[in-house]
Parts: structure tokens; C-alpha cells; sequence
């Protein structure tokens, strides 16, 4: 009787873990300027939530960015590439996981700046986060979701 209460406790101990405990990590290659702590910090927290990610700091950053589509005043402190898209800045991972599984038409999305609050950063959130919908033709950004 006792090793069918342990094989039941194991079954539903399965059934309760999140699926994201098994599934397979979603790749990043995470670009940075050498001297940035946060974006460290940042890929950390990508990889607390299913990411794993390759950080390759770069004297390049703005070229890597511009290359990638991003226009200048959407640029964050890092640039990553995912699944075909670019993502920009310190971005909350339920809107990168927003992307992957909708699968827009764009080149990716981008939080402006270096928000006090954001994922990666210290201090705490003063207002919403505007993340903007990087287009691939390089029509004018859209609001792609408030955090």
C-alpha cells in the first residue's frame, strides 16, 4: 500500500510541475557592450524562465542594433536575437513569450532605455513599460504591449 502512495505522490508531483520544467530551453544570443552589469543580470533572469542564453559582448552594439532593424531611439542597453526576432532592451519575458508563440510579422520588439524596475535592473517600477513592435520594412514603430 505504501509504495502505491508514493507511486501516486510521484504521478501528481509530474502532473503539478510546470510544463516549461520540461520542455527544451528556448536559445538566445544575448549581444552587450563589455562594460553593462545589468545585461548579465538580465540573461540570468532569462534563464530562470526557460531561456538559455549565449551573452557576447561587442564594441558594436548601435551597428549590431541598426542591422537587426531597431531605429535608433527604440535601442536598448542589449540586442538579442531569438527565433527570428530581434529583441531589444530588458524586455519582461511573458511579452518575449507573447511573440514566440504569436509569431507576428515583424523583426522583433524593443523597450526603450534602461527603465528603473525592468527585468535586470535595480530599483522598482515607476509606471508601465512600452514595448514597441519593430517592423521589418521600416515603417514607424507601434505599441506592442504594456507591461
Amino acid at each position: 500500500m505504501r509504495r502505491v502512495i508514493i507511486r501516486i505522490a510521484a504521478a501528481l508531483a509530474v502532473l503539478a510541475a510546470p510544463l516549461s520544467a520540461f520542455a527544451a530551453p528556448i536559445h538566445a544570443v544575448l549581444y552587450k557592450n563589455p562594460q553593462c552589469s545589468c545585461c548579465e543580470s538580465y540573461a540570468a533572469y532569462l534563464e530562470q524562465n526557460g531561456f538559455k542564453v549565449d551573452v557576447k559582448p561587442t564594441n558594436d552594439l548601435a551597428a549590431i542594433s541598426s542591422e537587426a532593424g531597431v531605429p535608433a531611439e527604440l535601442e536598448g542597453c542589449h540586442t538579442m536575437m531569438v527565433e527570428g526576432y530581434v529583441v531589444d532592451g530588458l524586455v519582461p519575458v511573458d511579452v518575449i513569450q507573447k511573440l514566440l508563440k504569436e509569431r507576428p510579422a515583424i523583426a522583433g520588439i524593443a523597450l526603450p532605455g534602461m527603465p528603473m524596475g525592468a527585468p535586470g535592473m535595480g530599483g522598482s517600477k515607476t509606471g508601465p513599460f512600452t514595448i514597441y513592435a519593430v517592423s521589418k520594412d521600416g515603417s514607424a514603430p507601434k505599441v506592442y504591449a504594456v507591461e
